[in-house]
């Protein structure tokens, strides 16, 4: 099992909306609830994660999912 940060997928969401995060060959991509993907840097993507960790917002949950391939795109 390869544990690189390719492998997995970070779920940012409440019981209303679900955002993903992972990361593909050319860098980090967000793919919000809607459906509409944005580039982010490291930076950005720890400013999302973080208060998600730190439990700052009550309803937030956060689940982070092993995938055995990285994505081809």
């Amino acid at each position: 099992m390869k544990l690189t940060n390719d492998r997995y997928v970070v779920l940012i969401g409440t019981k209303n909306f679900t955002e993903r995060y992972y990361r593909d060959r050319t860098g980090w991509l967000k793919v919000s609830a809607r459906g509409r993907r944005f580039r982010m840097t490291p930076e950005q993507v720890l400013n999302h994660v973080l208060p998600a960790v730190a439990s700052l917002k009550p309803n937030l949950t956060i689940k982070v999912e092993h995938r055995d391939h990285p994505p081809t795109k």
